[in-house]
């Protein structure tokens, strides 16, 4: 099984008084004016020691705090000989469910939609539609089970990974009874987001992608973000490697193998029109917008943000993304809080990415990786190393205001 797949449900320095520049091999030449010099330095030891314990191929990092620069930096290679810079681009993956869950509660804002509308409203012919709302879709409680974990799917990924998904092979699973009551339970489901965005079509009356560009890209000046289906990815490109099909293609586990990823089509991974990629600026951009609310009235922010469904939740059985909500991870409306960190991290192909933010102290934490052979495990899995490089630098920036540890 793919459970890389499955589990996207996380040297010598040289530094100048008031910027930095490139830090030997591991880092970029970029240069940019730091506001904390001592927490950047922290910052740029924890991810050299962290490029080997990890093996990680790339790192990029961009922290900022009350609209100043800690640190915006590239480590490593995007390829051999090539090294990663901060213009690179990267699929965002579960960064753009935030766009989506944004797009609703604008409607909700504009009078267009309310959370309570019953998915037949917008969409009487996808099965259950008269039991969920849209709010249970933002929220994952709508039952829906989750296309990422049907084995056919998975085979039918491993098998080529190049192939297009249609929407229709993504809705297959919505076809299938619910998985508890509407309301009752969360679980984390790519369906609900594919059914939202296809609802959300039909509220704005244009292509999912215009909608998101006129009322969430723009507006954030997100100039770096693209939609693209298919698997393009603008220049400069970081590039992935992932050695996550080992099992399926029947490579021993003695064995070195990685390929190149950076081309996998994203098309299974969202609602069509909401596949984006973009670069650490936007980013961390979209991670103070969506963490201060930027584009919503007040009641909506504070439902998108919501803590609510902390205690919530339980495991069951048939149901494996199924899973009580916590203080270190619960869902509010397209974003996930731990603690008082709010945060989305992507893991696709290769790729990881984390964008967060902390209200309380107004700190964004931004960061994307790529792996080495050495990032995998012998079945071909691997952790979002995004999060754990994320985790460490909150604990840099905001020592006492760390995101709690997810059990």
């Amino acid at each position: 099984m793919l459970r890389v797949l499955v589990a996207a449900v996380v040297g010598a320095s040289l530094l100048l008084t008031g910027c930095s520049a490139g830090h030997g091999s591991s880092g970029s030449t970029d240069t940019y004016a730091s506001v904390d010099s001592t927490k950047e330095a922290a910052i740029i030891a924890a991810i050299e020691k962290s490029i080997p314990k990890l093996g990680l191929k790339s790192v990029i990092v961009n922290v900022r705090q009350n609209d100043g620069t800690i640190i915006r930096k590239a480590f490593g290679e995007s390829q051999t000989g090539v090294p990663a810079t901060t213009d690179m681009h990267f699929r965002n993956g579960a960064v753009a469910i935030s766009y989506l869950a944004n797009l609703l509660l604008q409607f909700v804002d504009e009078g267009h939609a309310q959370l309570s509308d019953r998915v037949s409203r917008w969409l009487p012919e996808v099965p259950h539609a008269e039991k969920v709302t849209l709010q249970q879709l933002a929220q994952m409680t709508s039952g829906y089970q989750d296309y990422v974990q049907d084995p056919t799917f998975i085979e039918a990924f491993l098998s080529d990974p190049f192939r297009f998904t249609t929407t229709e092979e993504q809705l297959a699973a919505a076809a299938k009874p619910l998985s508890y009551p509407p309301g009752t339970n969360w679980s984390y489901s790519h369906t609900n987001y594919v059914i939202l965005g296809l609802a959300l079509e039909k509220i704005g009356g244009k292509p999912l992608n215009e909608l998101l560009q006129e009322k969430v890209l723009d507006p954030l000046n997100l100039n770096g973000t693209t939609a693209d289906d298919n698997a393009p990815i603008p220049e400069p490109a970081l590039h992935a490697f992932s050695s996550e099909r080992r099992e399926s293609l029947k490579i021993p586990a003695g064995v070195d193998f990685l390929e190149e990823s950076t081309y996998w089509n994203p098309s299974w991974t969202l609602a069509h029109g909401s596949i984006q990629t973009t670069n650490i600026d936007d980013l961390a951009t979209t991670a103070e917008a969506i963490g201060t609310g930027k584009l919503l009235s007040d009641e909506s922010f504070k439902l998108m943000t919501s803590t609510s469904l902390r205690g919530f939740g339980k495991a069951q059985k048939g149901c494996p993304t199924c899973a009580p909500q916590t203080e270190a991870y619960s869902y509010g409306l397209g974003v996930v809080t731990s603690g008082n960190w709010l945060f989305q991290n992507p893991m696709f192909g290769g790729y990881a990415a984390v964008m967060s933010y902390l209200p309380d102290e107004k700190i964004s934490v931004s960061v994307a990786t790529t792996l080495t052979s050495n990032g995998f495990d012998a079945d071909g899995v691997a952790p979002n190393t995004a999060t754990e490089l994320f985790r460490e630098i909150a604990a840099i920036v905001a020592p006492n205001n760390q995101p709690p540890s997810r059990k």
